[in-house]
């Protein structure tokens, strides 16, 4: 498994390196946590913006703790929400995602295929004159909206729900930002919060909190990386990768999260994509013969979508709006 997540890592940094000078997509540069740099001389203190989207896909999964199907045939929506906010030496970029799916499949009928919500905040000063390197406080919140299973024989057992688990990350560290592709954030020292406020999957003791109690705090070390870069003619590649090491509990486990995104441009309003996402955690325990043992979560949609880029608004404090 640690052989496949590092083939994973390793072909994410060989994209960065192979795709840095080609010029950036617009659209999707707008939605990315990785923060633009401005082309134009517009004043703004604040940017809003955002994307729409709804897709009909083909997936399948495995072991995916939220529960999942061999093949399906899956309708899915996507929000992105982003405000951003500049003055002097100061910046605070905030980004929200949202995604929900439902899937109809011939072995078990239809269910929730897609499920998550996920808040960023990062507060940044910058340290140096070029505008590369920052001083950021990071916070994020990542849960999910309803209840989800895993299914053994088309069978399924109860394993999540509303901030069931949830995910909270509070990070002091520095952000560096070579380019307008890319931006790294690394810190020595995070707080990471698990919580499980469902009653019946507290008394479980899974996702690593002890059965009986609602929530376990972990210390560690967290480094985040975020790109979005065209990588050829209408082809765009949105990625992001976390990485968390609990110093108290088996440090040389990383827990991993990880989103790949390329869209592949048919017209203005729709696109072709394709997704894989990967989760380790070494506290999901809910794999394996016995499903007492952590797995690789994999996750992978093709479908056909309509895109709906929000307006982006630019507002200076002399209340000026562009």
């Amino acid at each position: 498994m640690r052989k496949i997540v590092a083939v994973f890592i390793l072909t994410l940094c060989a994209e960065l390196l192979m795709a840095q000078d080609i010029v950036v997509n617009k659209l999707r540069s707008e939605t990315s946590r990785t923060i633009k740099k401005e082309t134009d001389t517009t004043h703004w203190n604040w940017k809003t913006g955002g994307l729409l989207s709804f897709s009909l896909a083909q997936g399948s999964l495995s072991n995916w703790a939220a529960g999942g199907d061999n093949f399906s045939l899956t309708a899915s929506g996507y929000f992105n929400y982003f405000f951003f906010y500049r003055k002097d030496r100061q910046s605070w970029d905030n980004n929200i995602d949202v995604n929900l799916g439902y899937v109809q499949s011939t072995s078990i009928g239809s269910r929730k295929n897609d499920d998550r919500f996920d808040y960023l905040s990062k507060y940044g000063y910058k340290m140096d004159t070029l505008g590369k390197w920052y001083l950021s406080g990071l916070f994020n919140f990542r849960s999910q909206f309803f209840d989800g299973f895993t299914f053994s024989n088309n069978v399924g057992d109860f394993a999540s729900s509303f901030l069931s688990p949830a995910y909270l990350i509070l990070s002091m560290g520095f952000d560096y930002k070579p380019n307008a592709n890319i931006s790294v954030f690394m810190s020595p020292l995070t707080s990471r919060s698990t919580i499980i406020l469902n009653n019946t999957l507290a008394g479980k003791g899974i996702y690593g909190v002890p059965a009986g109690q609602h929530s376990i705090n972990e210390i560690g070390t967290f480094a985040t990386v975020n790109y979005n870069n065209s990588i050829a003619k209408n082809i765009n590649y949105k990625g992001r990768v976390d990485l968390f090491s609990n110093y108290q509990s088996s440090p040389q486990n990383v827990d991993i999260f990880m989103t790949n995104l390329f869209s592949f441009k048919i017209n203005k309003y729709f696109s072709a994509t394709y997704s894989l996402d990967l989760i380790y955690d070494d506290n999901i325990r809910l794999f394996g013969p016995d499903r007492t043992s952590p797995g690789l979560q994999t996750k992978s949609l093709i479908g056909v979508g309509f895109l709906k880029p929000l307006n982006i608004r630019k507002i200076s404090h002399d209340n000026r709006t562009t």
